[in-house]
């Protein structure tokens, strides 16, 4: 099938099961062939069993790793791009990181190394509930820092996963990144329990997949509709029906007072007014406030009249969207 040839909304029109894609041939592959090259060089003789699915994942205790189908395409990683603003996995480097840190799932499930005690007592209880969001600690050395948003800290099988990723990674020098910090200590441990299962055969060398996207019959214009609510705080938009309230459309006036420059001037007192009153980290608020300033710098935004009542509606929402944030992990838009 020729998806060079089509636009985007004929694409989106298409089921996964309709896109006929395969690994053979694609830069896919050759990081498959890449990770098995360095499970080599460490005498790991188990090759988890990849295939393409709706998202990157390893299912559940099972030993396998799904891996993002618009990766297996170029015009299907222009189209994720256009949807969701970025390409997981879209770059050498980004694909081997993820590829590790599933690696780290499926190995964890194929040996069954969560059952063994030094791993519960380093890393936590594998059966711990999946928080929906997590809220994670930016300057802690007790984790690894491989994915993004400290993803370490989500789960005691996260935590694993990432370690583990570090450990694999030929070129992460973690003895000497990690010197000095408690994460050190499960490096070492990674480093000694693949030692006792180097050159032995899985527990579970099998595992059913999940998502496949051969087999779904999702449309991708659904899929995309899915994920983008899933993933709405992360858009451009998602601040602007309240930023609209605030301030005020451009007006074509020679020099009209501009949102951002007033957000800038108020930040530090933003900042220590809504630290204080939420009891939440200032980095955090710091983050919120950045992005507050950047969207009302690009839609043009301007000051009104009342420039204090301006500066005291952003502190009540910057303060609402914290307080979403500590109670919910995630912070909510109201349309």
């Amino acid at each position: 099938m020729r998806l060079d040839k089509l636009s985007d909304d004929e694409i989106l029109a298409f089921r996964f099961c309709d896109l006929d894609l395969k690994i053979e041939g694609t830069s896919v592959e050759d990081g498959i062939r890449q990770l098995y090259e360095e499970l080599d060089a460490n005498n790991i003789i188990f090759r988890p069993d990849c295939y393409l699915a709706d998202e990157w994942l390893c299912p559940d205790g099972e030993p396998v790793i799904g891996i993002a189908f618009y990766l297996a395409h170029p015009r299907l990683k222009k189209l994720e791009y256009k949807m969701m603003l970025e390409v997981e996995g879209g770059t050498k480097t980004s694909f081997m990181q993820l590829l590790r840190h599933e690696t780290g799932h499926a190995i964890n499930y194929a040996y069954l190394l969560h059952r063994r005690k030094r791993w519960k007592d380093l890393f936590g209880p594998f059966s711990a509930e999946y928080p929906e969001k997590y809220k994670y600690r930016p300057y802690s050395k007790s984790f690894v820092r491989h994915l993004g948003e400290w993803y370490a800290q989500y789960h005691p099988d996260e935590d694993f996963a990432e370690t583990f990723a570090v450990w694999l990674d030929p070129e992460s020098n973690w003895r000497e990144k990690y010197k000095g910090w408690k994460a050190l200590d499960k490096l070492n441990y990674v480093d000694r329990l693949m030692k006792t299962i180097d050159s032995k055969g899985p527990r579970k060398s099998n595992g059913s997949r999940h998502w496949v996207a051969s087999r779904m019959k999702t449309r991708l214009g659904n899929h995309y509709k899915k994920r983008q609510k899933l993933y709405a705080e992360n858009y451009p938009d998602f601040h602007d029906f309240y930023l609209n309230k605030i301030f005020i459309p451009p007006s074509g006036e020679k020099s009209p007072k501009k949102a951002y420059k007033l957000l800038r001037e108020h930040r530090k007192e933003l900042l220590k007014d809504v630290a204080s009153s939420t009891g939440e980290r200032k980095y955090r608020i710091s983050r919120l406030l950045k992005e507050l300033v950047g969207r009302s710098k690009d839609q043009g935004l301007e000051v009104g009249s009342d420039e204090k009542g301006a500066v005291v509606k952003t502190a009540i929402y910057v303060t609402a969207q914290i307080m979403n944030y500590l109670y919910t992990g995630r912070y909510k838009r109201k349309r």
